[in-house]
């Protein structure tokens, strides 16, 4: 376990530098969406572009991997879903309460702490999962977000601008160029491989960072619209089903698909339940902003989720070795 925590901890450790940088003020607020963006548009999409360009194209179209991952986000949704509503949360608030219990921190923190923890081969399946989320699981949410109090094309509308959202986000086509250049076995010239190399470095330390810090953002920009404490029941069991029941869920579901003979390996699936063990991915306080939810509540999850991940993540860990 020891050795396990030596690994973990720096990449825990970046994500609290960056949260008491941005809740000192060493790091003003206005800079962390610029932050993000270097760490969007340009860093990470060059991890992403070279982890796919160097894993064997065939881990990257594994059809019964990337089958029962989206099983699982698709019962995770329906369940947080159904047991979210009530009187106070509506459906906007229960889907982003979904998404954010479904969509794990992969492309900031879970590639290259995987890659760290299991060796390059770990990239393949964890980059499939994040296709399946990024494409499938935020499209979904956001199309039910709409669902308060929408008509049929409202719901169609929201799904319009999810897909667009995707159309947008450099990280699937980072993604895809990857998987193109790996099957065609190529290399760009020299000084285009040096600067991607360059940035792909950059993507770990400041991604960590960058997740502290909007951390931190969000949870100010939270606490300036709230007038009254926000029930436990209302965000604890979200945590809860995040960090225990995704990876129960996923190792579940992969188990029974190897007993029925499907080709899901062992490797893959053990890389699944940890990248579903991940803590909830940041950017989904900045989506729940942007439409409306309560950004308190997910800020409360992510910071949560974040905070227990450093040992809940560890122990996965630990039991899958």
């Amino acid at each position: 376990m020891l050795d396990i925590l030596l690994v973990t901890f720096p990449f825990f450790a970046l994500v609290l530098c960056g949260y008491v940088a941005a809740r000192r003020r060493m790091l003003p607020l206005d800079a962390i969406p610029g932050l993000n963006t270097f760490v969007l548009y340009f860093a990470l999409p060059c991890l992403l572009y070279r982890f796919g360009s160097s894993t064997p194209i065939a881990q990257l179209l594994d059809a019964p991997a990337a089958a029962t991952y989206l099983l699982c986000a698709l019962v995770l949704v329906y369940f947080v879903v159904r047991s979210s509503r009530n009187s106070r949360i509506g459906w906007n608030d229960a889907s982003f309460g979904a998404l954010v219990a479904a969509f794990p921190n992969t492309g900031f923190m879970g590639v290259p702490l995987l890659v760290a923890l299991l060796g390059a081969q770990a990239a393949g399946p964890a980059i499939l999962t994040i296709l399946v989320d990024l494409l499938i699981t935020s499209s979904l949410c956001i199309a039910l977000s709409r669902l308060d109090g929408a008509d049929e094309h409202g719901v169609q509308k929201a799904a319009k601008n999810a897909l667009k959202g995707v159309a947008i986000n450099p990280m699937p086509w980072a993604i895809l160029l990857g998987g193109f250049a790996s099957g065609l076995h190529f290399e760009p010239i020299k000084p285009v491989a040096q600067t991607i190399g360059l940035l792909a470095d950059s993507a770990s330390p400041v991604a960590l960072f960058t997740i502290g810090a909007v951390l931190a953002r969000s949870q100010y920009i939270a606490a300036q619209g709230e007038h009254a404490p926000m029930p436990w029941s209302d965000f604890l069991p979200v945590v809860f089903v995040k960090l225990l029941v995704h990876p129960a869920l996923v190792w579940s579901a992969g188990s029974l698909a190897i007993m029925m003979g499907l080709p899901l390996s062992r490797f893959a699936l053990n890389v699944m339940v940890l990248v579903a063990a991940l803590p909830s991915a940041s950017n989904v306080a900045l989506l729940s902003e942007r439409f409306g939810a309560d950004t308190g509540r997910i800020a409360r999850i992510i910071l949560l989720t974040t905070a227990a991940a450093f040992l809940t993540f560890s122990a996965a860990v630990a039991l899958l070795k």
